[in-house]
């Protein structure tokens, strides 16, 4: 289920701490299978966990805490569109509203194809920019209007998957 690759790449994060504080690589290494495996599954968490020679339960307390990581199979693209007060001022529920229309989906969902998931976010730290989303937890696109949003929309669907 895990690659020798990715436990390669947890040897490199255990690497930076101490020996007797390798747990401290768990936020490293679920990240690392989430890249992976596109989420984190129970059965991943207990591999961190043996690995780092943790309890999986703290494991696990760590992936439901952080929003960051997918406990589910998403599509190709996760969507996150920031909607926090200042971004919702700025139009950031709207800018929501109109991908749920675009897209045929609701917060939460994903496209038939399994090409696109939408969730609402909290705070990206860009609010001078919002509307703004994520795609994929790593390219932020801010100023979104509904001609960018859709804009946005086509390349994804363009690209067949493709990332």
């Amino acid at each position: 289920m895990i690659s020798d690759a990715t436990k390669a790449r947890f040897a490199r994060e255990v690497a930076k701490f101490p020996a007797d504080q390798k747990q401290s690589a768990v936020m490293a290494c679920l990240s690392i299978v989430q890249q992976e495996l596109g989420w984190v599954s129970p059965e991943s968490e207990k591999v961190v966990a043996d690995y780092l020679g943790m309890a999986p339960m703290a494991v696990h307390e760590v992936t439901t805490f952080y929003n960051m990581y997918n406990q589910q199979k998403l599509g190709k693209f996760k969507l996150n569109v920031c909607t926090n007060l200042p971004c919702q001022l700025r139009g950031g529920q709207q800018a929501l509203a109109h991908l749920q229309k675009r897209l045929g989906i609701q917060s939460g969902e994903t496209t038939v194809d399994g090409l696109i998931t939408l969730q609402p976010s909290e705070c990206q730290g860009a609010c001078a920019d919002a509307p703004v989303l994520l795609v994929n937890d790593r390219t932020m696109c801010s100023f979104m209007s509904n001609e960018k949003l859709d804009e946005l929309v086509d390349t994804l669907q363009k690209s067949g998957g493709a990332a």
